[in-house]
């Protein structure tokens, strides 16, 4: 992932760590599915170490990398109790390694590090498509609202004389060629995690991944997600209008963006080879539906595109179109109300 499609720092009111509830939410709802697999699926902790490694994989800056990892150590220390009648502080030291691009904005993620905290921490900066950690290091990996973003723009896209050329800033619509080509991005990207994945987990290590994925079937236009995305796209030809942006610059700018469908995603996996799926369901949250509030869709997308926008156009630009989605939020609500939804899904992988 470019270094730019790093999440907005700092602590302040424009922060993702401000602006992240509603990834927040998947991760409480996923608590019980989460304390139920560690119990039935995680083999018994090894008794030659005491130690047990957690990555979290697109960790961005908190503070909901906290709870999910303190959803799998609690989780762990609930099994050790179960099944060996002790106190997992007595026998258990936790390593917590917090995984994402070199440019995402650590210093704020170690300054507010939980202080009961009862775990060791690292960060590990790099692309999570390759490798990351030591070979047969980690027990449990975890990944939330990372893998629908693809290493690059697909090949082609940005291309006048592709026949994949995509003049929309994403492929919500999905001409037959703009679908393909991201979805070999996809392919390549998510087989590339697996395999990292593969060799760092041991044997019967688990993976939990959650986020964004389409049901079989549903294009993303169809979702309020596609439709918001789609939205911002017509706010930023409107600024090309008003002369802030070079309007063939526009044309160009596309999305590293692919939540793939339910079949893709296990095609994928399948074809890797290294995993088990053990669970792969939807799983539904009550911040599902985003507020239809003209000010927290502005914030939400200054947080999330922000940093790509100003980097492609400038700051200018940038703040005026998020003060244009602001402004024409109203004529798009009669329109996602009627987005199909189900799009966020549970999924867990064991290492064979």
């Amino acid at each position: 992932m470019a270094p730019s499609y790093t999440m907005a720092g700092g602590n302040g009111p424009n922060s993702y760590s401000q602006h992240s509830t509603y990834q927040r939410a998947l991760l409480e709802v996923a608590k019980e599915r989460i304390n139920e697999a560690i119990s039935t699926k995680l083999e018994t902790i090894s008794s030659e170490s005491n130690r047990f490694n957690i990555a979290d994989f697109g960790c961005s800056t908190g503070p909901n990398t906290f709870l999910a990892v303190q959803n799998l150590i609690d989780a762990v220390e609930q099994k050790y109790r179960n099944e060996t009648q002790q106190n997992p502080d007595d026998n258990i030291e936790f390593q917590v390694l917090f995984n994402d691009n070199s440019n995402n904005d650590f210093n704020t993620l170690f300054k507010t590090l939980p202080p009961t905290k009862k775990y060791f921490v690292a960060g590990v900066p790099g692309s999570f498509f390759g490798r990351v950690l030591p070979r047969d290091s980690l027990h449990v990996g975890h990944c939330s609202y990372s893998l629908h973003w693809l290493s690059q723009v697909p090949k082609g896209v940005a291309d006048r004389n592709s026949p994949a050329w995509n003049k929309d800033i994403h492929c919500t619509g999905f001409s037959k060629e703009v679908a393909e080509t991201y979805l070999d991005q996809f392919k390549i990207d998510m087989g590339s995690f697996l395999k990292a994945r593969g060799e760092e987990l041991v044997s019967g290590g688990l993976l939990f991944l959650l986020g964004s994925c389409l049901p079989d079937g549903v294009k993303m236009s169809e979702t309020m997600k596609g439709m918001l995305l789609d939205f911002m796209g017509t706010c930023l030809h409107d600024v090309a209008k008003e002369g802030l942006i070079d309007q063939e610059e526009l044309d160009s700018l596309n999305f590293p963006i692919y939540p793939a469908h339910v079949v893709e995603f296990k095609s994928v996996i399948k074809d890797n080879g290294c995993f088990t799926i053990e669970a792969f369901e939807k799983i539904s949250h009550a911040n599902e539906e985003m507020p239809l509030d003209p000010e927290f869709l502005a914030t939400s997308n200054k947080v999330t595109f922000g940093g790509v926008l100003e980097s492609r156009f400038g700051k200018e630009a940038m703040e005026r179109t998020m003060e244009l989605i602001e402004e024409k939020c109203p004529e798009i609500i009669p329109q996602l109300a009627n987005a199909k939804s189900g799009m966020q899904y549970f999924i867990m992988l064991r290492r064979n």
